[in-house]
């Protein structure tokens, strides 16, 4: 993998952002943000998931008001999602938000975006500058079309008014929801700015479409050494992002966790391997946390040899398989026993 670029570092509650310091997953609520009970909830029960910072929408003055309860109920900090009124922005500040997330650029004029800015100093709360393909001026969209350029530009014109202002507490993002526009945007944006960098496919889609095209965007720019903190944008369960995150992030062996991979099946399968699969993934779960590589595999040629450097494995053959560690043959089960025998082992080494 390429080195990391090294960001500025920013301070986003009790979570650093951008240097050395871990890649960040970000959700956001679903719920209307003005029912604090329902947006505390889901909050907590995206925190258990994986999710280390909270974006909520602030549409209007009571939703900006109700982030006074949800910020004192939750652990993980919290950003205000601010747009057109400047108002809100700063009494999301006053509220105790750990950051913001905004366009400068449709927040009124520039002495409108000074306050905000004079607001968020006196905490140095961090700002996030978004700018997507689909918010591109016209002037923008009439010079370069939707364009890496027009939409860069575009961002460093934001950047610049928080710069004039002395104000370098800030992260940027430039999603749209084609993958090579995205991808294109964060390279030429890296390569003018050492602010963090948030990384996303924007409107990405369902649940299946949009974890594709999100683990090609941000794991391509993940793996050429782009990107501080993520957030996986697909119509569903914000749970669902979570987890599609932690696995992207685990698959460029930039966190921690347990990994389970299996192979595809072929003729030479003589066992229920793919409901075995599912049913391993299911039983492991309480076991998310730990840095362990378990191999589900159909026969004997991929079982021991190729899955040779997981940590724990099982090989089917006719009604029934090999339990293995490190390549090495540990028993012999039949089916039926095979996926409780396996977890057996787990525990035994794990020693709970």
């Amino acid at each position: 993998m390429t080195t990391r670029k090294k960001t500025k570092v920013i301070k986003l509650g009790n979570v650093l952002i951008g240097g050395n310091n871990p890649i960040s997953i970000q959700s956001m609520t679903n719920t209307d943000t003005r029912n604090v009970e329902r947006t505390v909830q889901q909050i907590r029960e995206l925190i258990p998931a994986g999710c280390e910072i909270i974006r909520v929408a602030v549409p209007d003055m009571e939703a900006a008001n109700a982030l006074k309860d949800i910020k004192k109920s939750i652990s993980i900090p919290l950003i205000a999602d601010i747009h057109f009124d400047h108002k809100l922005a700063i009494a999301a500040i006053k509220n105790g938000v750990d950051g913001l997330r905004l366009n400068p650029g449709n927040i009124g004029s520039q002495q409108n975006v000074l306050k905000v800015i004079e607001a968020a100093r006196e905490r140095k709360i961090p700002v996030r500058i978004g700018v997507n393909s689909g918010s591109l001026s016209k002037e923008k969209i009439r010079k370069y079309g939707v364009t890496a350029k027009g939409i860069v530009e575009s961002a460093l014109e934001h950047v610049s008014i928080l710069e004039k202002a002395k104000y370098y507490e800030m992260k940027i993002s430039v999603k749209a929801s084609s993958v090579p526009l995205t991808i294109d945007s964060y390279r030429l944006l890296s390569e003018k700015v050492d602010y963090p960098l948030h990384l996303g496919v924007t409107e990405a889609g369902t649940e299946f479409s949009g974890t594709i095209k999100s683990s090609i965007g941000i794991g391509t720019l993940l793996s050429e050494g782009i990107g501080d903190t993520i957030r996986v944008s697909i119509t569903a369960d914000p749970i669902k992002e979570v987890l599609v995150a932690k696995e992207i992030l685990k698959s460029l062996d930039l966190r921690k966790g347990l990994k389970i991979i299996s192979c595809p099946t072929c003729g030479r399968t003589e066992i229920d391997l793919i409901t075995i699969a599912k049913e391993v993934e299911k039983k492991l779960k309480p076991f998310s946390e730990y840095d362990l590589t378990v191999a589900v595999m159909g026969c004997v040629v991929n079982g021991p040899g190729e899955a040779r450097e997981a940590d724990f494995g099982i090989a089917g053959a006719k009604g029934e398989g090999l339990i293995f560690q490190k390549g090495k043959i540990l028993k012999r089960v039949p089916e039926n026993k095979l996926i409780n025998e396996l977890i057996r082992t787990i525990e035994g080494y794990l020693e709970i």
